[in-house]
Protein backbone atom coordinates (compact mmCIF):
# COMPACT_ATOMS: atom_id res chain seq x y z
CA UNK A 1 0.00 0.00 0.00
CA UNK A 2 1.22 3.50 -0.84
CA UNK A 3 1.03 6.27 1.76
CA UNK A 4 0.70 10.01 1.31
CA UNK A 5 0.78 13.03 3.58
CA UNK A 6 -2.66 14.33 4.50
CA UNK A 7 -2.45 17.80 3.05
CA UNK A 8 0.43 19.76 4.56
CA UNK A 9 0.17 17.92 7.86
CA UNK A 10 2.71 15.40 9.07
CA UNK A 11 0.15 12.59 9.12
CA UNK A 12 0.66 9.88 6.52
CA UNK A 13 -2.41 8.00 5.37
CA UNK A 14 -2.90 5.04 3.01
CA UNK A 15 -4.04 5.99 -0.48
CA UNK A 16 -7.08 3.78 0.12
CA UNK A 17 -9.19 4.10 3.27
CA UNK A 18 -12.12 1.91 4.21
CA UNK A 19 -15.57 3.47 4.59
CA UNK A 20 -17.96 2.04 7.17
CA UNK A 21 -21.28 3.28 5.77
CA UNK A 22 -21.94 -0.40 4.96
CA UNK A 23 -21.87 -1.27 8.68
CA UNK A 24 -25.20 -1.67 10.43
CA UNK A 25 -27.92 -1.06 7.85
CA UNK A 26 -30.32 0.36 10.44
CA UNK A 27 -32.74 1.91 7.93
CA UNK A 28 -33.74 1.57 4.27
CA UNK A 29 -31.19 4.13 3.10
CA UNK A 30 -28.22 2.47 4.76
CA UNK A 31 -29.48 -1.05 4.03
CA UNK A 32 -28.98 -0.14 0.37
CA UNK A 33 -25.31 0.41 1.23
CA UNK A 34 -24.97 -2.76 3.28
CA UNK A 35 -25.71 -4.32 6.66
CA UNK A 36 -22.38 -5.70 7.85
CA UNK A 37 -22.41 -6.85 11.48
CA UNK A 38 -19.52 -6.79 13.97
CA UNK A 39 -18.24 -10.23 12.92
CA UNK A 40 -18.23 -9.34 9.24
CA UNK A 41 -16.68 -5.97 10.01
CA UNK A 42 -13.85 -7.58 11.97
CA UNK A 43 -13.05 -9.84 9.02
CA UNK A 44 -13.03 -6.94 6.53
CA UNK A 45 -10.83 -4.88 8.85
CA UNK A 46 -8.36 -7.76 9.12
CA UNK A 47 -8.20 -7.98 5.32
CA UNK A 48 -7.66 -4.22 5.14
CA UNK A 49 -4.83 -4.29 7.67
CA UNK A 50 -3.20 -7.25 5.92
CA UNK A 51 -3.06 -5.13 2.75
CA UNK A 52 -1.99 -1.87 4.38
CA UNK A 53 -5.37 -0.12 4.49
CA UNK A 54 -5.06 1.35 7.96
CA UNK A 55 -7.58 4.23 8.01
CA UNK A 56 -11.28 3.64 8.64
CA UNK A 57 -13.86 6.35 8.05
CA UNK A 58 -17.24 6.64 9.74
CA UNK A 59 -19.81 9.24 10.86
CA UNK A 60 -22.25 9.62 13.72
CA UNK A 61 -25.23 9.53 11.32
CA UNK A 62 -24.23 6.27 9.62
CA UNK A 63 -27.04 3.95 10.69
CA UNK A 64 -27.76 6.39 13.54
CA UNK A 65 -24.45 5.67 15.28
CA UNK A 66 -24.53 1.91 14.77
CA UNK A 67 -21.70 2.02 12.21
CA UNK A 68 -19.40 3.66 14.77
CA UNK A 69 -20.40 1.10 17.41
CA UNK A 70 -19.70 -1.82 15.07
CA UNK A 71 -16.37 -0.30 14.06
CA UNK A 72 -15.47 0.06 17.73
CA UNK A 73 -16.26 -3.58 18.41
CA UNK A 74 -14.37 -4.76 15.34
CA UNK A 75 -11.12 -2.94 16.15
CA UNK A 76 -10.73 -4.15 19.73
CA UNK A 77 -7.12 -5.18 20.26
CA UNK A 78 -6.06 -3.47 17.00
CA UNK A 79 -6.28 0.23 17.88
CA UNK A 80 -2.53 0.81 17.70
CA UNK A 81 -2.47 -0.48 14.10
CA UNK A 82 -4.98 1.90 12.57
CA UNK A 83 -6.35 5.41 12.17
CA UNK A 84 -9.96 6.35 12.84
CA UNK A 85 -11.71 9.15 11.01
CA UNK A 86 -15.28 10.15 11.74
CA UNK A 87 -17.65 13.06 11.19
CA UNK A 88 -20.49 15.04 12.73
CA UNK A 89 -22.75 17.98 11.88
CA UNK A 90 -25.96 16.48 10.48
CA UNK A 91 -29.07 16.02 12.69
CA UNK A 92 -28.92 13.30 15.35
CA UNK A 93 -32.25 14.16 16.95
CA UNK A 94 -35.18 16.56 16.89
CA UNK A 95 -33.82 19.16 19.28
CA UNK A 96 -32.68 22.65 18.27
CA UNK A 97 -29.05 21.84 19.16
CA UNK A 98 -28.97 18.30 17.80
CA UNK A 99 -27.17 19.40 14.62
CA UNK A 100 -24.65 21.91 13.34
CA UNK A 101 -21.14 23.05 14.23
CA UNK A 102 -21.85 24.93 17.44
CA UNK A 103 -19.86 24.38 20.61
CA UNK A 104 -22.96 22.87 22.17
CA UNK A 105 -23.47 20.25 19.46
CA UNK A 106 -19.84 19.41 18.77
CA UNK A 107 -19.04 18.68 22.42
CA UNK A 108 -21.93 16.22 22.53
CA UNK A 109 -21.03 14.79 19.10
CA UNK A 110 -17.35 14.16 19.80
CA UNK A 111 -17.98 12.65 23.21
CA UNK A 112 -20.71 10.45 21.70
CA UNK A 113 -18.43 9.22 18.93
CA UNK A 114 -15.62 8.44 21.39
CA UNK A 115 -18.03 6.42 23.51
CA UNK A 116 -19.49 4.46 20.58
CA UNK A 117 -16.04 3.78 19.13
CA UNK A 118 -14.67 2.80 22.53
CA UNK A 119 -11.48 4.81 22.05
CA UNK A 120 -9.82 7.74 23.83
CA UNK A 121 -9.07 9.77 20.71
CA UNK A 122 -10.11 10.25 17.08
CA UNK A 123 -7.25 10.59 14.61
CA UNK A 124 -9.15 12.71 12.07
CA UNK A 125 -12.39 14.46 12.99
CA UNK A 126 -14.29 16.19 10.20
CA UNK A 127 -17.34 18.42 10.06
CA UNK A 128 -19.77 16.51 7.84
CA UNK A 129 -21.19 19.66 6.25
CA UNK A 130 -20.88 23.42 6.51
CA UNK A 131 -23.05 25.32 8.98
CA UNK A 132 -23.96 28.84 7.86
CA UNK A 133 -25.44 29.68 11.26
CA UNK A 134 -22.42 29.14 13.50
CA UNK A 135 -19.46 31.55 13.35
CA UNK A 136 -16.39 29.74 12.04
CA UNK A 137 -14.42 31.18 15.00
CA UNK A 138 -16.69 29.33 17.44
CA UNK A 139 -16.38 26.05 15.54
CA UNK A 140 -12.60 26.24 15.22
CA UNK A 141 -12.15 27.24 18.85
CA UNK A 142 -13.99 24.14 20.11
CA UNK A 143 -12.12 21.88 17.66
CA UNK A 144 -8.85 23.46 18.79
CA UNK A 145 -9.83 22.65 22.37
CA UNK A 146 -10.43 19.01 21.47
CA UNK A 147 -6.94 18.78 19.94
CA UNK A 148 -5.36 20.37 23.02
CA UNK A 149 -7.32 17.95 25.23
CA UNK A 150 -6.05 14.96 23.21
CA UNK A 151 -9.51 13.87 22.05
CA UNK A 152 -8.74 14.68 18.40
CA UNK A 153 -5.39 14.57 16.55
CA UNK A 154 -6.27 16.34 13.27
CA UNK A 155 -9.30 18.23 11.98
CA UNK A 156 -10.95 18.34 8.57
CA UNK A 157 -14.18 19.28 6.90
CA UNK A 158 -16.50 17.70 4.36
CA UNK A 159 -18.81 19.00 1.63
CA UNK A 160 -17.71 22.61 2.13
CA UNK A 161 -17.98 25.35 -0.46
CA UNK A 162 -14.67 26.88 -1.42
CA UNK A 163 -15.46 30.25 0.17
CA UNK A 164 -16.47 28.66 3.47
CA UNK A 165 -13.33 26.54 3.63
CA UNK A 166 -11.14 29.54 2.80
CA UNK A 167 -12.92 31.65 5.42
CA UNK A 168 -12.19 28.95 8.00
CA UNK A 169 -8.53 28.70 7.01
CA UNK A 170 -8.16 32.46 7.28
CA UNK A 171 -9.74 32.38 10.74
CA UNK A 172 -7.30 29.69 11.86
CA UNK A 173 -4.38 31.80 10.68
CA UNK A 174 -5.72 34.94 12.37
CA UNK A 175 -6.46 33.38 15.74
CA UNK A 176 -3.85 30.62 15.83
CA UNK A 177 -6.33 27.75 16.06
CA UNK A 178 -5.98 24.34 14.46
CA UNK A 179 -6.54 24.43 10.70
CA UNK A 180 -8.30 21.96 8.45
CA UNK A 181 -5.77 19.60 6.88
CA UNK A 182 -8.35 17.54 4.97
CA UNK A 183 -11.48 18.10 2.94
CA UNK A 184 -13.63 15.01 2.49
CA UNK A 185 -15.23 15.69 -0.88
CA UNK A 186 -17.09 13.92 -3.63
CA UNK A 187 -15.02 13.44 -6.79
CA UNK A 188 -15.17 10.85 -9.56
CA UNK A 189 -14.95 10.50 -13.31
CA UNK A 190 -18.73 10.91 -13.35
CA UNK A 191 -18.69 14.28 -11.56
CA UNK A 192 -15.56 16.39 -11.87
CA UNK A 193 -16.77 19.72 -10.46
CA UNK A 194 -14.37 19.26 -7.51
CA UNK A 195 -11.69 20.37 -9.99
CA UNK A 196 -13.22 23.79 -10.61
CA UNK A 197 -12.62 25.52 -7.29
CA UNK A 198 -11.93 23.06 -4.48
CA UNK A 199 -8.90 21.45 -6.11
CA UNK A 200 -7.09 24.77 -6.76
CA UNK A 201 -7.88 25.80 -3.18
CA UNK A 202 -6.50 22.52 -1.86
CA UNK A 203 -3.29 22.91 -3.85
CA UNK A 204 -2.79 26.50 -2.76
CA UNK A 205 -3.62 25.99 0.93
CA UNK A 206 -2.29 22.48 1.50
CA UNK A 207 -5.62 20.80 2.19
CA UNK A 208 -5.62 17.11 1.28
CA UNK A 209 -8.64 15.59 -0.43
CA UNK A 210 -10.28 12.58 1.19
CA UNK A 211 -12.52 11.35 -1.60
CA UNK A 212 -15.92 9.83 -0.85
CA UNK A 213 -17.82 7.70 -3.36
CA UNK A 214 -14.93 7.53 -5.85
CA UNK A 215 -16.95 5.11 -8.00
CA UNK A 216 -19.70 7.66 -8.57
CA UNK A 217 -22.29 6.38 -6.09
CA UNK A 218 -21.85 2.88 -7.55
CA UNK A 219 -22.34 3.96 -11.16
CA UNK A 220 -18.73 3.28 -12.24
CA UNK A 221 -18.54 -0.41 -11.40
CA UNK A 222 -19.22 -1.53 -14.96
CA UNK A 223 -22.48 -3.16 -13.91
CA UNK A 224 -24.57 -0.36 -15.45
CA UNK A 225 -24.35 -0.13 -19.22
CA UNK A 226 -26.51 0.65 -22.22
CA UNK A 227 -29.54 -1.61 -22.03
CA UNK A 228 -28.33 -2.96 -18.68
CA UNK A 229 -29.95 -0.99 -15.85
CA UNK A 230 -29.07 -1.21 -12.18
CA UNK A 231 -30.17 -4.40 -10.45
CA UNK A 232 -32.30 -4.63 -7.30
CA UNK A 233 -30.24 -4.80 -4.14
CA UNK A 234 -27.78 -2.15 -5.30
CA UNK A 235 -27.65 1.51 -4.32
CA UNK A 236 -28.06 2.52 -7.96
CA UNK A 237 -31.43 0.75 -7.97
CA UNK A 238 -32.79 0.87 -4.43
CA UNK A 239 -32.02 4.54 -3.73
CA UNK A 240 -31.72 5.72 -7.33
CA UNK A 241 -33.00 9.20 -6.57
CA UNK A 242 -30.20 9.99 -4.13
CA UNK A 243 -26.60 10.97 -4.67
CA UNK A 244 -24.94 13.03 -7.40
CA UNK A 245 -26.80 13.81 -10.59
CA UNK A 246 -25.56 12.71 -14.01
CA UNK A 247 -26.56 12.32 -17.65
CA UNK A 248 -27.01 8.74 -18.83
CA UNK A 249 -25.33 9.39 -22.18
CA UNK A 250 -22.27 10.76 -20.40
CA UNK A 251 -22.19 7.79 -17.99
CA UNK A 252 -22.19 5.34 -20.90
CA UNK A 253 -19.43 7.30 -22.65
CA UNK A 254 -17.29 7.14 -19.51
CA UNK A 255 -17.97 3.42 -19.02
CA UNK A 256 -16.93 2.79 -22.64
CA UNK A 257 -13.62 4.58 -21.99
CA UNK A 258 -13.14 2.68 -18.73
CA UNK A 259 -13.84 -0.57 -20.53
CA UNK A 260 -11.18 0.20 -23.13
CA UNK A 261 -8.62 1.10 -20.47
CA UNK A 262 -9.47 -2.05 -18.51
CA UNK A 263 -8.78 -4.17 -21.57
CA UNK A 264 -5.49 -2.34 -22.20
CA UNK A 265 -4.28 -2.79 -18.63
CA UNK A 266 -5.78 -6.15 -17.71
CA UNK A 267 -7.52 -4.46 -14.76
CA UNK A 268 -11.20 -4.16 -13.89
CA UNK A 269 -13.35 -1.10 -14.52
CA UNK A 270 -13.49 -0.10 -10.82
CA UNK A 271 -9.71 -0.47 -10.54
CA UNK A 272 -9.21 1.84 -13.52
CA UNK A 273 -11.67 4.42 -12.16
CA UNK A 274 -9.91 4.46 -8.79
CA UNK A 275 -6.44 4.59 -10.34
CA UNK A 276 -7.45 7.62 -12.42
CA UNK A 277 -8.36 9.44 -9.21
CA UNK A 278 -5.05 8.52 -7.59
CA UNK A 279 -3.26 10.47 -10.34
CA UNK A 280 -5.17 13.71 -9.58
CA UNK A 281 -3.67 16.65 -7.66
CA UNK A 282 -4.51 17.10 -3.95
CA UNK A 283 -5.86 13.56 -3.53
CA UNK A 284 -4.54 12.03 -0.30
CA UNK A 285 -6.82 9.00 0.02
CA UNK A 286 -9.87 7.40 -1.55
CA UNK A 287 -12.58 5.99 0.70
CA UNK A 288 -13.64 2.62 -0.66
CA UNK A 289 -16.48 0.53 0.70
CA UNK A 290 -17.21 -3.15 0.34
CA UNK A 291 -20.03 -5.46 1.33
CA UNK A 292 -17.77 -8.48 1.11
CA UNK A 293 -14.15 -9.54 0.89
CA UNK A 294 -14.22 -10.01 -2.89
CA UNK A 295 -15.24 -6.38 -3.46
CA UNK A 296 -12.57 -5.22 -1.03
CA UNK A 297 -9.81 -7.22 -2.73
CA UNK A 298 -10.87 -5.85 -6.11
CA UNK A 299 -10.65 -2.27 -4.83
CA UNK A 300 -7.20 -2.92 -3.39
CA UNK A 301 -6.12 -3.89 -6.91
CA UNK A 302 -6.32 -0.22 -7.89
CA UNK A 303 -2.98 0.39 -6.14
CA UNK A 304 0.55 -0.51 -7.24
CA UNK A 305 0.34 0.48 -10.90
CA UNK A 306 -0.46 3.58 -12.95
CA UNK A 307 -2.44 4.39 -16.05
CA UNK A 308 -0.35 5.76 -18.90
CA UNK A 309 -0.65 9.45 -19.86
CA UNK A 310 -2.46 8.37 -23.04
CA UNK A 311 -5.00 6.31 -21.10
CA UNK A 312 -5.55 9.18 -18.67
CA UNK A 313 -6.07 11.60 -21.57
CA UNK A 314 -8.77 9.34 -23.06
CA UNK A 315 -10.57 9.11 -19.72
CA UNK A 316 -10.26 12.88 -19.29
CA UNK A 317 -11.83 13.45 -22.69
CA UNK A 318 -14.67 10.98 -22.14
CA UNK A 319 -15.56 12.50 -18.76
CA UNK A 320 -15.07 16.16 -19.63
CA UNK A 321 -17.97 18.50 -18.99
CA UNK A 322 -18.37 22.25 -19.49
CA UNK A 323 -17.42 24.01 -16.26
CA UNK A 324 -19.58 26.56 -14.46
CA UNK A 325 -18.83 30.27 -14.39
CA UNK A 326 -16.32 31.73 -13.62
CA UNK A 327 -14.15 28.69 -14.37
CA UNK A 328 -14.97 28.59 -18.09
CA UNK A 329 -14.00 32.26 -18.36
CA UNK A 330 -10.77 31.80 -16.37
CA UNK A 331 -9.72 28.92 -18.59
CA UNK A 332 -9.70 31.30 -21.52
CA UNK A 333 -6.62 32.99 -20.01
CA UNK A 334 -4.26 30.16 -19.08
CA UNK A 335 -1.33 32.54 -18.63
CA UNK A 336 -3.10 33.94 -15.56
CA UNK A 337 -3.76 30.55 -14.02
CA UNK A 338 -0.40 28.82 -14.38
CA UNK A 339 1.42 28.15 -11.14
CA UNK A 340 4.90 29.58 -11.14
Amino acid sequence: MDYRRLGHSGLRVPVLSFGTATFGGSNDFFKAWGATDAGGAARLIDVCLDHGISMFDSADVYSDGLAESILGQAIKGKRDRLLISTKATFPRGGGPNDYGSSRQHLIDAVDGSLKRLGVDHIDLFQLHGQDYNTPVEETLAVLDGFVRAGKIRYIGCSNFSGWHLMKSLASSERYGTQRYVAHQAYYSLLNRDYEWELMPLGRDQGVGAVIWSPLGWGKLTGKIRRGQPAKPGTRAHDIAGTGPQFEEARLYRIVDALDAAAKDTGKTIPQVALNWLLQRPTVSTLIVGARNEAQLIENIGAVGWSLTPEQIARLDAASDTPPAYPVWHQRGFPMLNERG
